[in-house]
């Protein structure tokens, strides 16, 4: 991108807003599987005294709205270095490497 005319900070941005990107797909579909765990309830037994627990998952707005933030912390985690690797490399040793 630095040989074609992008300045640093446009090449860390896109890499960083890539790898949100990324992390915000990826919590919407951790989050559309995880609700299919509403149709199954789970139940373990006791069998020292014959009780049985049983407890279902609810998906909660709460609960999506702290998987898609913490879907957004990890993309921007596992972003931000390579991002920045990405934005001071050389011009040259870039195009060696691709």
């Amino acid at each position: 991108m630095r040989a074609i005319g992008f300045q640093r900070r446009s090449i860390l941005t896109a890499f960083i807003l890539e790898s949100l990107l990324l992390g915000l797909i990826g919590g919407f579909i951790g989050v559309f599987f995880a609700s299919f765990l509403q149709l199954y309830t789970i139940s373990t037994m006791n069998f020292q005294t014959f009780s049985e627990l049983s407890f279902s998952f609810t998906l909660s707005f709460d609960i999506f709205y702290k998987a898609m933030t913490f879907s957004l912390i990890m993309g921007f985690v596992g972003g931000v270095l390579p991002a920045i690797r990405a934005s001071r490399m050389d011009i040259i040793e870039a195009l060696r490497a691709s």
